[in-house]
């Protein structure tokens, strides 16, 4: 497989029921559907904004499966991913996007090096502190989410700590892009989710 190639054209097409009922099967947590709904909103964003456009659903999909195995198997996350995945016959391209956003945090040692892979990293644990920090406004939305609330919030290392920081400044530096930048377009992007 070629890492630029994430077209949709001659590939095992999964729709988007079909991966919304597999994500089902594997997982129960409403908050981790949530996060997956919110991941594929930002997935399909992202698409259009890089130039993908063709290819939004699939981005979408790959947001939306990113964490497969996560409520069933936490502790193989991203392994057992690939395992689960192959048996349900999802296509090779999906299978390194997902797996790949584990690089560092998981036993997982695929980097991310086509673009859509970067933005999932980049942006899977920024989606969770973006969150957090809109769930403390009296609107509990990201619609009017500003930069500098975020970044008020992102200094502060024990709110959201479970999102790590590390991951979102190397996701930033993959892409090549500033962290305000990252974080601007993430909350542009969670928009659109809402």
């Amino acid at each position: 497989m070629l890492v630029e190639d994430y077209t949709e054209k001659e590939t095992n097409a999964l729709t988007r029921a079909q991966a919304w009922a597999l994500l089902n099967e594997y997982n129960k947590d409403p908050f981790q559907l949530k996060h997956a709904l919110i991941m594929e909103g930002t997935m399909k964003y992202f698409s259009k904004l890089l130039g993908y456009g063709g290819d939004e659903d699939f981005w979408g999909i790959v947001g939306l499966l990113h964490d497969l195995d996560f409520g069933m198997y936490p502790e193989q996350h991203c392994i057992k991913q690939r395992e689960i995945m192959e048996e349900h016959g999802i296509d090779e391209r999906i299978i390194r996007a997902t797996v790949c956003h584990g690089y560092g945090l998981t036993a997982v040692e695929i980097k991310p090096e086509h673009e859509m892979e970067k933005v999932l990293f980049a942006t899977d644990e920024l989606t969770g502190l973006i969150g957090a920090v809109a769930l403390m406004r009296p609107s509990k939305s990201v619609s009017d989410l500003e930069l500098k609330s975020v970044k008020k919030k992102y200094k502060t290392l024990n709110f959201a700590a479970g999102c790590s920081r590390e991951v979102i400044e190397q996701g930033a530096e993959m892409l090549g892009w500033e962290l305000d930048d990252l974080i601007e377009k993430t909350i542009l992007a969670m928009r659109t989710c809402e």
